[in-house]
């Protein structure tokens, strides 16, 4: 039995939303040739980027928009993920769109705001068990004090981290070396076996995001950058509890009423 954690954070227009209660996933794995007290972590970001069409928009065509899921640095998650499908509006002609190889995206058109269910499905030496992400799909900004811009789209996205705990000896071997990953320090005198490829796609087949042409929008998911949302946010609610108690104080210091007023009786 092997436990998998996804830990959140999101940014949505300029307001960093920390989860502070990560989701679980209890994931069952063949228990065979798995490396006990080693975890892998990937990085990962999902999330959708809305240009409003301007002149060139109609009623049933207001935005051009793209879901994606990618690596929190831009690498190629291919190396972990399998295929992802997303799960449209109904109202789309077939609304199940499944994308077998990155980048995992795919770009749309229409005029409405609705939730996208993303399915991440693994390698078989990655994980058997698919994992469920849900993402709520924006195309006006927060801020409708003037129109629209036509150049600067409305940017939502989700740093996740997902965590494989005892990881096969070949997934291991693997993503090693690979950028998307995180490997920690493995215990000495490990022998892993030698790599085996998933495919035999070249490094630009593959879908590398790094020269993604939406890639100038792509939000900065740094654990530096992360700390110093974290510290602001920690101040905001820190705020937020002296003002609380300013006002609670001002309302115990009301005076009470010695009598009950007109018009009501006790009994």
């Amino acid at each position: 039995m092997i436990l998998s954690f996804l830990v959140s954070f999101s940014h949505v227009y300029g307001f960093w939303v920390p989860s502070f209660f990560p989701k679980d996933f209890i994931l069952v794995q063949n228990a065979n040739n798995r490396i006990k007290d080693v975890e892998i972590c990937v990085p990962i970001v999902y999330g959708t980027i809305a240009f409003y069409l301007g002149r060139k928009a109609s009623e049933s065509q207001s935005h051009k928009w793209t879901v994606y899921v990618r690596g929190a640095s831009n690498e190629d998650l291919g190396v972990v993920i399998k295929r992802v499908v997303f799960q449209l509006h109904p109202s789309f002609n077939n609304p199940t769109r499944v994308v077998e190889s990155p980048p995992f995206e795919l770009s749309e058109s229409g005029w409405g705001e609705f939730e996208i269910a993303i399915t991440l499905y693994f390698h078989s030496d990655v994980c058997e068990k698919q994992l469920d992400l849900y993402h709520h799909l924006k195309l006006y900004p927060e801020d409708e004090s003037g129109p629209q811009s036509t150049k600067k789209p409305v940017v939502v996205e989700s740093y996740n981290e997902i965590v494989f705990p005892e990881p096969s000896e070949g997934f291991l071997a693997r993503i090693q070396n690979h950028p998307a990953v995180n490997v920690p320090r493995l215990p000495s005198g490990l022998n892993l076996p030698s790599p085996v490829q998933i495919d035999t796609m070249s490094d630009k087949e593959r879908g590398d995001t790094k020269d993604h042409s939406l890639s100038q929008w792509f939000l900065n998911f740094s654990e530096a950058d992360e700390l110093l949302k974290l510290a602001a946010a920690r101040q905001q609610v820190q705020a937020h509890i002296v003002k609380l108690r300013r006002q609670l104080s001002l309302v115990e210091g009301l005076p009470q009423l010695s009598k009950p007023p007109s018009g009501y009786e006790c009994t």
